[in-house]
């Protein structure tokens, strides 16, 4: 018979991961740009805008909705899935990247279509998801913004598209690209309609999606300090060094080559400002 009892857990005996985390984890929050440590609800009350500098934090396509619409909002088209036309391998399976994407996100690609109420007025609404491999349009995307589009005119209700994305997706090779003409396409037929379509930039926005429906706004607002532009700021470094163009900033528009300014129509608006 032991004359004592061990209380406590024994050494040998691995913790849970769970009971692992520091308690205070997720809780404060540094700002990427004044490296200020933001209380995490003071940042959420701010619109994800750091109280000290401004800094925009990047926001996932599911809170931006909900920042952006009033109440409840219906999703659709949420069950589209590509189906890896090309069986494409680079250092995994492109099927094993959208099944991991999926999994960690909980949603099928990389924008989310949705229908609600903005400030009592009832709106059409696309936010795209950069965790979902770069925010970047394959099918799927093109597919789910095109309907958004028609669906729009179908209801003659103002579209709002909130771009998040690298670019066309290119696992998807030619059937990504015909995306950039298709989307460009029906979103003549909705000026033609003369009905509002309001893009909204953020960082980073580049790629076919610059290309295509993020810089075809009837009003273009940018978040400050979004990298916006065609190519990345390597491209556009590596033409610098050929004396191409300068290569200097454009206050809020990063990576903007000198003697472009004319092609950026947007203003940069605060995040208090776009609702």
């Amino acid at each position: 018979m032991s004359w004592f009892k061990r209380d406590k857990k024994s050494i040998d005996q691995v913790t849970p991961p769970e009971e692992r985390r520091v308690r205070t984890e997720g809780l404060w929050m540094k700002c990427e740009s004044c490296r200020a440590i933001v209380f995490r609800k003071d940042l959420e009350e701010n619109l994800f805008v750091c109280p000290k500098c401004q800094f925009h934090f990047r926001v996932n396509a599911k809170k931006r909705l909900e920042l952006l619409f009033d109440g409840k909002w219906t999703e659709h088209d949420a069950g589209m899935v590509s189906t890896d036309p090309l069986k494409f391998v680079d250092t995994k399976p492109y099927a094993k990247r959208i099944k991991e994407a999926q999994k960690k996100l909980g949603m099928n690609d990389a924008v989310i279509t949705a229908e609600g109420q903005l400030n009592g007025k009832p709106v059409i609404c696309c936010a795209m998801e950069f965790a979902f491999i770069g925010g970047s349009m394959g099918a799927v995307v093109g597919e789910k913004v095109t309907r958004a589009i028609e669906m729009a005119m179908e209801t003659r209700q103002p579209l709002i598209v909130v771009s998040c994305s690298g670019g066309a997706r290119m696992m998807e090779g030619t059937i990504s690209l015909m995306q950039l003409a298709k989307v460009s396409a029906a979103l003549s037929r909705l000026d033609e309609e003369k009905l509002p379509y309001i893009s909204v930039l953020t960082d980073p926005t580049t790629g076919g999606v610059t290309a295509s429906f993020a810089m075809l706004g009837d009003l273009n607002i940018a978040e400050p300090g979004a990298l916006i532009g065609f190519a990345g700021p390597e491209v556009a470094r590596g033409f610098s060094a050929l004396g191409i163009f300068a290569g200097t900033r454009i206050p809020g528009c990063r990576g903007a080559p000198q003697g472009h300014e004319r092609l950026h129509l947007h203003r940069d608006r605060p995040a208090d400002l776009l609702k």
